[in-house]
């Protein structure tokens, strides 16, 4: 049985972790380095770290923010916002990250998914996707920090980022997004069932029953998270105690 892994996410604006509701009305939620160190303490199986304006504001995530995450960290950390190019993965590498995420450029230019896959293995890379349900009952996919729809259908837009080599994909629901009302099982399930490679769940966790159900009937690989681990609703051994003993493998 595979392992299921719990991941704490770590949004950062200028250099402080944040967190709002459905991407907008941010509070200040700590320094990224004492959490992610905290974090992995506490069992977490990998962290990611998302410079959510740096999409928005044309430049790269704040490289000295990432090295001092990195220093004293050593479970495995995903970084994310506003990669662009070739040189920008291998600057993120460089500094200690250990996957980089992509979502606006990997819309804007498919190809480059598939260029980096090659590069520097599709282990090194997640594309991440936020998604919008829509009038008719499916989902678009957003960029720019949600703030631009691209019309894309996300199951089409995840089947293509998987062709096109990724290793991984990072599904937020926008509209589920720091409620604490629980994920949307539906997108979770149906995003999984049309793909084969690993899929991290994100947007609406509130308690240890939103995780064992996005990780059972969801169907998701890994189950990420934010507001329960910062504002101190549960801890993450604690969480993955109660997943253990409900039959559920992690890695204790």
């Amino acid at each position: 049985m595979l392992t299921k892994r719990i991941i704490p996410c770590l949004d950062v604006r200028n250099g402080r972790v944040v967190k709002g509701v459905q991407f907008k009305n941010l509070k200040d939620a700590g320094d990224p380095a004492e959490l992610a160190k905290r974090y992995e303490e506490d069992g977490a199986d990998e962290i990611v770290f998302l410079d959510i304006t740096a999409s928005f504001e044309g430049r790269t995530p704040f490289l000295d923010v990432i090295e001092r995450t990195a220093e004293n960290v050593f479970i495995p950390l995903t970084v994310g916002g506003g990669i662009r190019t070739l040189n920008d993965i291998q600057m993120l590498l460089n500094s200690g990250a250990d996957r980089v995420s992509i979502n606006t450029s990997a819309v804007e230019k498919p190809e480059f998914i598939k260029r980096a896959s090659e590069i520097f293995g599709s282990q090194c890379i997640v594309v991440a996707v936020d998604a919008k349900r829509n009038s008719f009952g499916k989902w678009n996919v957003f960029t720019i920090s949600g703030s631009y729809a691209t019309g894309l259908d996300v199951e089409d837009w995840c089947k293509r980022v998987q062709e096109l080599g990724a290793g991984e994909i990072l599904l937020t629901s926008m509209d589920y997004d720091g409620t604490k009302a629980g994920y949307d099982l539906e997108l979770t399930r149906r995003v999984s069932e049309s793909i084969n490679i690993p899929l991290i769940a994100s947007g609406g966790a509130g308690n240890v029953e939103h995780i064992y159900e996005v990780l059972t009937a969801g169907k998701a690989d890994a189950a990420l998270a934010a507001s329960i681990f910062h504002y101190g609703i549960c801890s993450i051994s604690e969480l993955k105690k109660q997943l253990s003993d409900r039959g559920l493998a992690m890695r204790l």
